[in-house]
């Protein structure tokens, strides 16, 4: 059901409800079923462990089938995040760029082009500003934006060889700013961008100036709406289906019609809705962000005004209501309500598109 614009709206495979002993075909199946359009899986391995071609390419003629798209991860491309990955490493048989290169090379031979990436892992065991790898007190962040754009450097050949695009997410702990100064230095036509449309918040980032930044590299989408609340840090994001927290959607989804692919992956919740904390009072936050600009992070504070103002009408869900844990229920609805907003706004921007 792609929209009048070309929006195809999707799940991703992390953070949708699957019984155990499920597999990624039974997940094309539920998809299709459940009226989506596609499938991002976080990992390539999800797909086929040894990177089996035959593997892959069953599961990408089985989307064929169902009329769905079908994209996959490959690794964190920032080389002082690579320890956390080992599988990588393991893959590239010692040599973790081996590994990501066999990643591109099986995925392309199976006809799957559009591979996500990201820079760095959220680790919830820190607190504030320390939880994101940009504020590392072992290597400074420039270092880590350097070292990440000779690995793309390095990536670039056999991403052009085989028609590839590597689309690195706009993750918690790096701006869109950057983002697209990596892609621009490494080529558009050997990477891209996953814009993640709620992480840009705990970056300070308005939305809707991230999408129209980020919107001629977007290939790949994460796709969730969030809910700002006052707190003594000075801001937390709590994850909302589409719909139900701050984001502007017909304004960011207009932005992102200039996206060369408008794949829109609804990444959901797990047992939380990922509270975290934008420490705004937090002067060593702001030195570390010389890109953020305070007309964006005064509109932040503006939207979490408004949303704080709907909670006290009834009209949204509580900070204490958004900290219970949510259930396999919840987990599909959030999914499915968010895709029922999007299509709404999509056709909403289709009529008006043709007055």
């Amino acid at each position: 059901m792609t929209s009048d614009v070309g929006f195809r709206i999707g799940t991703d495979s992390s953070k949708f409800p699957a019984p155990a002993g499920t597999d990624a075909a039974w997940l094309l199946e539920k998809a299709a079923s459940a009226g989506l359009e596609g499938v991002f899986f976080r990992s390539a391995l999800e797909l086929s462990p040894t990177l089996d071609v035959g593997e892959l390419r069953a599961l990408r003629e089985q989307a064929d089938d169902l009329g769905l798209y079908l994209e996959v991860g490959a690794a964190k491309i920032n080389p002082f995040a690579a320890p956390e990955a080992p599988e990588i490493r393991a893959l590239g048989d010692g040599d973790y760029l081996t590994g990501i290169e066999r990643i591109v090379v099986a995925c392309a031979a199976a006809g799957i082009h559009e591979i996500w990436a990201a820079t760095a892992n959220y680790k919830f065991d820190l607190a504030g500003r320390l939880a994101c790898d940009r504020y590392r007190t072992d290597v400074t962040w420039n270092d880590q934006l350097r070292a990440t754009g000779k690995v793309m450097a390095e990536l670039a050949p056999v991403l052009r060889e085989h028609g590839s695009h590597l689309n690195i997410e706009t993750h918690e702990e790096i701006t869109t700013f950057e983002l697209v100064r990596l892609v621009e230095e490494g080529g558009a036509d050997a990477f891209g961008i996953t814009f993640d449309t709620a992480n840009v918040l705990i970056r300070g980032e308005d939305p809707v100036a991230a999408a129209r930044r980020v919107a001629p590299y977007t290939r790949q989408t994460h796709v969730r709406d969030g809910a700002l609340f006052f707190t003594e840090q000075g801001l937390c994001r709590v994850l909302a289906p589409c719909g139900q927290g701050v984001i502007d959607w017909p304004a960011l989804m207009t932005a992102l019609l200039d996206a060369p692919r408008k794949a829109l992956s609804i990444e959901g919740i797990m047992g939380r809705r990922f509270q975290l904390p934008i420490p705004i009072h937090d002067p060593l936050w702001h030195a570390g962000q010389p890109d953020m600009t305070t007309v964006e992070l005064a509109e932040l504070v503006r939207l979490a005004r408004g949303y704080e103002d709907a909670v006290a009408r009834g009209e949204r869900r509580s900070l204490t209501s958004l900290a219970e844990p949510a259930d396999d229920e919840e987990r599909e609805r959030f999914v499915l309500d968010s895709v029922a907003h999007l299509r709404a706004v999509a056709a909403q921007i289709g009529a008006d598109r043709a007055r």
